[in-house]
């Protein structure tokens, strides 16, 4: 029972450290908020942060690899259902964001880090082109280059959509985003 207790009570704090970061970040970067500020905002003391995180960074860079667990279980779960179709994982992760929109949309604004949003659309796309790559329908020595077209590209599609309150269903974003993502290399490849 007392395990259980402590147990709500840590998340419970890491709750509130979240959601304060998310509200601090929609006003400023991570570089000016300070721990005390942090902690003043969640109401919960110092220390208490410290045992748990060591500055707002660790605790953004925990919230990221959160969330990338998150997609990445999502994917899995996908294509563990049988299903094999890119639009059905895709559609599955705009879902996500859409039921942690305020979350994503700090995390994939100008605010965010862009190694992480590469990140998050490199656990998408990775194993597709790797394949359209083998397959011989993209020449290595564009790999790179297609790969950051579509990788920047999505990212930009997200935050557009984040930004007019995803007002357009998961499914056709998800159709979209493909569409976009994969007729790109596969003509690329016809054209050799």
């Amino acid at each position: 029972m007392k395990n259980g207790k402590l147990d709500r009570r840590v998340k419970y704090t890491k709750m509130v450290l979240k959601k304060s970061l998310i509200k601090l970040l929609a006003q400023k970067d991570i570089s000016q908020i300070t721990v005390k500020e942090l902690c003043e905002d969640a109401d919960i003391n110092r220390t208490t942060f410290y045992a748990h995180y060591s500055d707002q960074y660790d605790l953004k860079s925990k919230i990221e690899d959160e969330l990338l667990e998150n997609i990445s279980s999502y994917l899995s779960d996908s294509m563990e259902s049988g299903s094999d179709e890119v639009v059905d994982a895709v559609e599955k992760i705009f879902e996500y964001i859409r039921e942690n929109a305020e979350l994503c949309q700090m995390l994939l604004s100008d605010r965010g880090d862009i190694n992480f949003q590469k990140r998050i659309m490199m656990l998408i796309y990775s194993g597709k082109i790797d394949t359209l790559i083998s397959g011989g329908r993209i020449p290595g020595e564009y790999a790179d280059y297609i790969r950051a077209y579509i990788i920047t590209g999505c990212i930009g599609v997200v935050q557009k959509w984040l930004d007019d309150n995803m007002a357009r269903p998961s499914r056709n974003m998800a159709k979209l985003l493909v569409a976009l993502s994969m007729e790109l290399p596969e003509s690329f490849g016809a054209k050799k």
